[in-house]
């Protein structure tokens, strides 16, 4: 008799694998190539220049999305349904940096922070033992509140002020794509069902092109095959300050990736171990040391695409895998990344809103395993939810949160984000009400 594999590790027909493969890419796209399309424009860069950092991001995260889900050996990789991508905490720092060292520093600084991570990815992971229902519960909630803010700025606009924010017809097709996304999951079963928010998403395309919302000129613009080459911008420097911050970024995203790992390891029923999340750290260390040298991004693990196991149940690290192979194609043949560009935010954002609320609702499933009763454990969710979010509420009409502006560039990287404050709070205040002071023998690590 021999044991059916898990289903993590369990294979599916090509064709699905394909189509579950293209529903990952579809939803974490977007966000993916936000990055640098923002730092592209925030440094004046032309078009061309602009084309090569989305290829160049694409296929990083690719690599990364691959090395997640299949692993290198025992150094790399956590095995588990992980789609990476660039983290949006790189964004203002990378701008900062190249505005007062140039773009060689930002890359220099990159890399030094990607070997950073793989020396502490050990260390880090090591904390696991202190991120209980309470803490991840809390930190999980919060990632998938303080993303409904980006989630809106699909649908409705980035520019509060803009007279075409909130435009009925981007509405109308971002609820209309929740609207079949509840309709196909309460009526379409089986495969079907598990590839209905991407059936959604295509519905959502196939109206919005006779209604004029998706452009696809670029399409006929885009080259079928391109790559930059390694250090395209020229030899990479190292000014401290930079490094510095961009180490702070790397603390930051090991917070977020952390969770999302977590959360990843519960959904699927293998939880994450100490030595494994070493692992997935490290791969977010080494995406930032390949982004350093092909003018790309550090990536961390994507919470949509958590979201997105959830609400499928389709737990098989394959299906992951396909997607990073077809990320790196898309970042090898950059007229397919045109087409999948031409999709219309207000589309993405009503499938991305329903997927961020799902890693909310895994934080809230995490929190009922926590005992609020005869003790503080409401009070430490409380301060690191109210204290946590402020930043997401703190925006300019841009979006961008303005909360803690005044404080100094390196600390406006850490407060600026609602994930890094709330996992701050949360693993303090969890240490300091059920660690400190307890008498020898009790066991304060128990399910709180």
């Amino acid at each position: 008799m021999t044991n059916s594999p898990h289903p993590v590790d369990r294979g599916l027909p090509a064709g699905r694998l394909l189509l579950l493969g293209l529903q990952h890419m579809a939803i974490m796209y977007t966000g993916c190539i936000a990055v640098p399309l923002i730092v592209g424009s925030a440094l004046h860069l032309d078009d061309a220049s602009v084309a090569l950092l989305v290829n160049a991001d694409l296929f990083v995260a690719g690599l990364a999305t691959l090395v997640q889900s299949v692993g290198i050996g025992r150094i790399f990789g956590i095995r588990l349904p992980v789609v990476a991508g660039a983290t949006f905490t790189v964004v203002n720092p990378m701008i900062l940096i190249a505005a007062q060292y140039g773009i060689t520093a930002v890359y220099g600084a990159m890399i030094a922070s990607g070997v950073f991570g793989l020396l502490i990815a050990k260390p880090f992971a090591a904390l696991i033992r202190f991120f209980p229902p309470l803490v991840s519960g809390t930190l999980l909630l919060v990632i998938g509140v303080s993303l409904l803010g980006p989630g809106a700025a699909m649908i409705a606009g980035h520019d509060t002020g803009d007279a075409s924010y909130g435009d009925p017809a981007n509405l109308g097709l971002a609820f209309g794509v929740v609207a079949l996304m509840v309709l196909f999951t309460r009526l379409l079963h089986g495969f079907l069902g598990q590839i209905g928010p991407l059936l959604a998403l295509v519905a959502g395309l196939l109206v919005a092109i006779p209604l004029g919302r998706a452009q696809f000129s670029g399409v006929g613009d885009a080259s079928w095959f391109g790559l930059a080459s390694p250090l395209h911008f020229g030899a990479p420097t190292f000014p401290v300050a930079a490094v510095v911050s961009m180490c702070v970024v790397m603390l930051v995203s090991f917070t977020e990736t952390t969770a999302d790992l977590i959360a990843v390891g519960e959904i699927t029923g293998r939880p994450a171990t100490g030595p494994d999340l070493a692992r997935g750290l490290a791969t977010d260390g080494l995406s930032a040391i390949a982004g350093g040298f092909m003018n790309s991004f550090p990536d961390t693990a994507f919470a949509q695409n958590v979201g997105l196991v959830q609400m499928t149940g389709v737990r098989s690290r394959w299906v992951v895998a396909v997607t990073g192979g077809l990320l790196v194609v898309m970042g090898l043949v950059p007229k397919i990344g045109a087409f999948l560009a031409a999709i219309p935010e207000p589309v993405v954002g009503g499938v991305a809103v329903v997927m961020f609320a799902m890693v909310a609702v895994v934080g809230v499933q995490n929190l009922t395993k926590v005992d609020f009763s005869g003790n503080h454990n409401g009070f430490v969710v409380a301060v690191a939810l109210g204290v946590g979010l402020l930043p997401a509420f703190g925006l300019d009409p841009s979006g961008n949160s303005i909360f803690f502006q005044h404080f100094p560039a390196w600390l406006r990287t850490v407060c600026g984000s609602p994930i890094t404050v709330a996992a701050v709070l949360a693993f303090v205040l969890n240490l300091l009400f059920n660690h400190l002071g307890r008498r020898r023998g009790q066991d304060p690590l128990r399910a709180r």
